[in-house]
């Protein structure tokens, strides 16, 4: 697991090879604009950001799919750690289109070709 702020497609495709073959990973803090890749579950990468000084509120769980970057496919809003009735999300998708553009701003500002 590692905290990134610039990452190639290259390495992503090397993370993802080692893994789950297709999917990095990954755990936004969207108040920060940090994000921390390449670990088994999202719940390690959150647990890192909660100790490093990250809110629980500002978390959100994706996944990379790097043979997609590109396109509307290479970012997944899917993870367990965003189910949060108490904050409006109900599954594990990340309903708000607000908190999904600023994901896609964050990682557009990390991951280069």
């Amino acid at each position: 697991m590692k905290q990134v702020e610039s990452i190639s497609i290259e390495e992503l495709e090397e993370m993802a090879s080692h893994m789950y073959g297709s999917l990095v990973k990954a755990v936004v803090d969207i108040r920060l604009g940090i994000v921390v890749v390449d670990a088994e579950l999202h719940y390690d990468e959150e647990q890192y950001l909660l100790e490093t000084g990250s809110a629980q509120s500002d978390l959100w769980g994706i996944n990379l799919y790097p043979d997609s970057y590109g396109d509307e496919d290479f970012i997944e809003f899917d993870s367990m750690i965003n189910i949060r009735p108490a904050q409006g999300n109900n599954s594990r998708d990340v309903e708000d289109e607000g908190v999904r553009t600023d994901i896609c701003h964050i990682i557009e500002g990390v991951v280069c070709a």
